[in-house]
C-alpha cells in the first residue's frame, strides 16, 4: 500500500507531501490543475518512463519520495533480496532529476538503479487508464492474469517441471549423439591405437626399469672384470681369509691378554661380517651381469616401443596404460552407442508424453478458466451500459514452451456480430474504460498487495453508469488500496478518502496543490463537478445526496 507521497520542485509542484490510506481514494480538480503531474511523479520515482523535463522552472533538482508499507509476504521482498537490500515493514524510494538530466535512485537508503525501480513497480503499483500499455492493454500480461484468475498455479508448477525434464532429456540425447559422431569419425584410429597399446602392454614404470637394465646391460661387460677381482679381493684367499686367520690368532691368545683383547675380537668380528655382506653383494651383481645377449637387445626394442607411442600419443610413457583405458571407454561407447542413443531417445519419448500431458492439463485449466472469466466480465458489463457487448478470452496455439503451449488475449467486440479485437483497438476511450474495469473486477481476486490506480477511468460516462463505476471502484478498493482521479460526482462521492488538486499563482508563477477535502469541503468540490463554476444549493443539495449513498 502506498502510505505517502512527497514531491519537490516537480513542474508546477514546489512542495507537496501526501499521506494516502486504505481504501479508496479519490483525487479531483479542474482540467489542467495537475492531477496528471501527481502520476508522473509517482511514475518518477517508480522508474517509470515518462517525460524528459520534470525539473521545475528555476529549481536545480527535483525529488520524490514515496513511502509502502509491505506485509511479510509481499512480492516486494524477493526483488529487495536479489538487489541485496534489506527489507523491511516499510520501503522507502527516493529519485532525484537534476537540471541537466542526471537521475539517482535509492531504496531503503541504498542507491538503485532504474531497473530495480521497475522491477519494484510491478509489485508495489498497477496503473489503468486509456493509455495502460503496462497492465490490461499488454496481451504479454494476459495469459499470466489468467492463470492467476483460474488458480492454475500447480498445474504450470508441473508444466515447468515438465518442460525442465524434457529439455534435459533432449540435451542428454543430442550430446550422447554429438559424441557417438565424434567418435564414429575416428573408429579406425581407436581400433589401431588400442591393439597396439593391447600388444604392447606397457606398465606403469616399465620404461624407467627397462632403461636401468638397458644401461647396466651397456656397461657389463666393462665394469664386471673390476667386480670379480674385488671380490677374489675380498674372498677367502684375500681380505677374508687374512681377517679370519687374525681372528683365530688373537682368540688363542686372548685368556693370556687379561681382556685386552676382547675389543680387538669384537672388531674384526663385525668387520669379517662386514666383508661377508659386501661379498654377497658383489656375488649379486655378478649375477646380474650374467646375462643373455639377446636380452640387451630385447630390452632395447621394448624401451624404444614404449618411447615410440608415448611420442606418438603425446603422453608420458608412464602413462600409456591410462591412456589406453581411456581409448578402450571410447570403443566401448561406439560399440554401445546404438543402444544408448535407444535408451536416450525412449527416455525422450516419455518426457515428451510427460510434458504433453501436463500441457494439456493446463491448457484445459485455462479454457475452463476463461468460459467462467468470460461469464463474470459479462455480468459486470451489465451495469456499466454495455450489456450488448461481447467480451471473449482468446486461447490459441503457441510453441511450446515452460508455460505451456498456449497465447492468451483479452478481445471484444462492442455490438453482437461485430469482430473481435484487441481491448485497445476495437474499444472507444468510454468503453475502453469500463471494458478494463469490469475485466480489473473479475481478476481482483488474484492480487497480491499493489496499489491500483485508475486514471480517469470514468471518462465519457456519467448518471448511473458512473454510479457503478463508483461502486466497483470501491469494492476493488476493500481489504486493499485505489486511486482514482476523476472528473466524475459520482466517482468522486464514494471515495473514503478525497482530495482536490489545484493551481494558485504566486509572484506571477503558477504552481499546482493537493488539499486534503473533510466533509463540507467536499460537499462543495462535488457541487463544482456537478454544476462547473457556479456552485448554486441545488447543486450542493445533489452533491449530499451522492454522498449519503
Amino acid at each position: 500500500m502506498l502510505r505517502a507521497l512527497e514531491i519537490r520542485d516537480i513542474l508546477i509542484i514546489d512542495r507537496l507531501e501526501l499521506v494516502f490510506r486504505p481504501g479508496l481514494n479519490v483525487l479531483t480538480g479542474e482540467t489542467g490543475a495537475g492531477k496528471s503531474i501527481l502520476l508522473d511523479s509517482l511514475g518518477f520515482v517508480l522508474g517509470w518512463r515518462g517525460r524528459a523535463e520534470l525539473v521545475r522552472q528555476g529549481a536545480e533538482q527535483g525529488e520524490v519520495v514515496a513511502e509502502f508499507d509491505l506485509g511479510p509476504d509481499h512480492p516486494a521482498r524477493a526483488v529487495l533480496d536479489d538487489a541485496g537490500i534489506p527489507a523491511e515493514d516499510g520501503l522507502i524510494l527516493r529519485r532525484v532529476n537534476t537540471r541537466d538530466g542526471r537521475k539517482t535512485a535509492w531504496v531503503n537508503d541504498r542507491r538503485a538503479s532504474g531497473e530495480v525501480l521497475r522491477r519494484l513497480s510491478e509489485t508495489l503499483v498497477e496503473l489503468h487508464g486509456q493509455h495502460d500499455d503496462r497492465g490490461l492493454l499488454d496481451p504479454r500480461g494476459h495469459r499470466a492474469l489468467l492463470d492467476e484468475y483460474g488458480e492454475t498455479a500447480a498445474l504450470l508448477a508441473n508444466t515447468r517441471a515438465a518442460w525442465r525434464a524434457l529439455r534435459e532429456a533432449r540435451k542428454a540425447q543430442e550430446q550422447a549423439r554429438a559424441a557417438l559422431d565424434e567418435v564414429r569419425a575416428e573408429e579406425e584410429f581407436l581400433r589401431h591405437a588400442v591393439a597396439e597399446l593391447d600388444k604392447l602392454a606397457p606398465e606403469p614404470g616399465e620404461e624407467q626399469e627397462l632403461d636401468r637394465r638397458r644401461r647396466m646391460m651397456q656397461a657389463a661387460a666393462r665394469i664386471r672384470e673390476d667386480i670379480a677381482r674385488a671380490h677374489l679381493a675380498l674372498g677367502n684367499d684375500g681380505a677374508e681369509g687374512a681377517m679370519g686367520d687374525a681372528l683365530r690368532w688373537i682368540e688363542g691368545v686372548a685368556e693370556q691378554a687379561e681382556g685386552a683383547l676382547d675389543a680387538p675380537i669384537d672388531a674384526v668380528g663385525r668387520a669379517l661380517g662386514e666383508v661377508s655382506d659386501a661379498m654377497a653383494g658383489l656375488e649379486t651383481a655378478l649375477d646380474q651381469l650374467d646375462f643373455n645377449p639377446y636380452e640387451l637387445e630385447e630390452a632395447e626394442e621394448r624401451l624404444f616401443a614404449i618411447r615410440g607411442l608415448a611420442r606418438k600419443h603425446s603422453v608420458l610413457p608412464d602413462d600409456l596404460a591410462e591412456f589406453a583405458d581411456g581409448l578402450r571407454v571410447r570403443l566401448t561407447a561406439l560399440d554401445q552407442g546404438d543402444a544408448d542413443l535407444a535408451d536416450l531417445a525412449r527416455a525422450v519419448t516419455q518426457a515428451e508424453a510427460a510434458y504433453d500431458a501436463a500441457a494439456q492439463a493446463l491448457t484445459d485449466a485455462r479454457a475452463a478458466a476463461a468460459a467462467r472469466l468470460d461469464r463474470a466480465v459479462t455480468t459486470e458489463l451489465a451495469p456499466l451500459k454495455m450489456d450488448r457487448a461481447v467480451f471473449t478470452t482468446q486461447i490459441s496455439a503457441a510453441d511450446p514452451g515452460p508455460d505451456g503451449r498456449d497465447t492468451v488475449a483479452f478481445t471484444v467486440a462492442t455490438n453482437p456480430g461485430a469482430p473481435a479485437g484487441p481491448l485497445g483497438k476495437i474499444a472507444s476511450g468510454g468503453e475502453l474504460s469500463r471494458f478494463m474495469l469490469a475485466l480489473k473486477v473479475c481478476l481482483s481476486g488474484a492480487e497480491s498487495g499493489r496499489t491500483m490506480i485508475f486514471d480517469e477511468i470514468d471518462r465519457g460516462v456519467g448518471g448511473a453508469t458512473a454510479d457503478a463505476v463508483g461502486r466497483r471502484l470501491a469494492a476493488l478498493a476493500q481489504g486493499g488500496q485505489v486511486l482514482v482521479v476523476t472528473h466524475s460526482p459520482q466517482v468522486a462521492a464514494l471515495g473514503a478518502h478525497h482530495w482536490r488538486v489545484e493551481k494558485r499563482v504566486v509572484d506571477d508563477i503558477t504552481l499546482s496543490t493537493v488539499v486534503p477535502l473533510e466533509q463540507a469541503a467536499r460537499v462543495d468540490e462535488i457541487a463544482r463537478m456537478v454544476s462547473g463554476d457556479t456552485v448554486t444549493d441545488e447543486a450542493r443539495a445533489a452533491a449530499r445526496a451522492l454522498l449519503a449513498g
